[in-house]
């Protein structure tokens, strides 16, 4: 009896925490098919306990990946929370207040491809209070490619969305740029960010546009900015809203749910 409880002593913070883990997050285990799984970061708003939370998929970089899960909080979303902000919005269509949940998985290399997101989806769903029709993902370099797969892979997988915010996305397989029509079918909108400093992720981001846009036009939205490869902790503040509509990504996503 004393081994089993020293077992679930020592198992319990890498499910519900760790050293340098802020409490504002738990660390989880995430399958990404039958036979393997990877580490994440969940942050699951205070509510009702009846109460379902839409949920941001965040994907980071090149440079974050590997074993070291602190540091997802050097960008992105984690960042943001990490640092004090609250990801949470009014939706401007029924001027309700909502909280997002967060969740930030850590791939081994490069990024999370969209049959792992499949298998994560899944199991967080069966796991934690989210809103079904609320999914968004959002992710920058390496992170905007996983966005952009994620959205031409398959038609379940886009189906499952509501909408997306990829920042400098690497550019896709050949066969992803073809797909855009899973996109216009499911009705996912994307705002896109890019800077005129970093050309050929701009480039990238344009042929996207332009990939949907040859199926359906009013589903995209760019920002194209002034910065680098770089500068998108200004974009995932709370704070920020953009010179048209005057909006955050997170009042901007919430205009949309997913298509049925």
């Amino acid at each position: 009896m004393k081994k089993v409880l020293l077992l679930a002593a020592l198992t319990i913070p890498s499910l519900a925490g760790a050293p340098g883990i802020p409490g504002a997050f738990r660390q989880i285990i995430v399958p990404t098919d039958a036979f393997h799984q990877v580490p994440a970061l969940l942050h699951v708003p205070q509510g009702s306990p009846k109460e379902k939370f839409p949920l941001i998929v965040c994907f980071h970089g090149k440079s974050i990946a590997g074993h070291d899960i602190s540091k997802l909080f050097r960008e992105g979303i984690p960042r943001q929370i990490k640092e004090g902000r609250k990801i949470e919005a009014v939706n401007k269509v029924d001027g309700k207040l909502y909280k997002f949940m967060v969740l930030a998985p850590l791939a081994e290399s490069w990024g999370i491809n969209p049959p792992q997101l499949e298998f994560i989806l899944d199991d967080v769903l069966k796991k934690y209070p989210v809103d079904a029709d609320r999914i968004y993902l959002t992710g920058y370099s390496a992170g905007g490619w996983c966005t952009l797969m994620s959205m031409t892979e398959s038609k379940h997988l886009t189906s499952r969305l509501a909408a997306t915010v990829p920042m400098s996305p690497a550019p896709l397989y050949p066969e992803n740029y073809g797909r855009f029509k899973l996109v216009t079918d499911a009705g996912v909108h994307a705002w896109y960010f890019a800077g005129t400093a970093e050309p050929q992720f701009l480039e990238n981001i344009l042929r996207c546009i332009d990939s949907t846009n040859h199926y359906q036009k009013g589903l995209v939205k760019l920002t194209k900015h002034e910065k680098a490869h770089t500068g998108w902790h200004e974009f995932y503040d709370p704070a920020y809203r953009d010179s048209t509509d005057n909006l955050s990504i997170y009042e901007w996503m919430l205009q949309y749910k997913r298509k049925k």
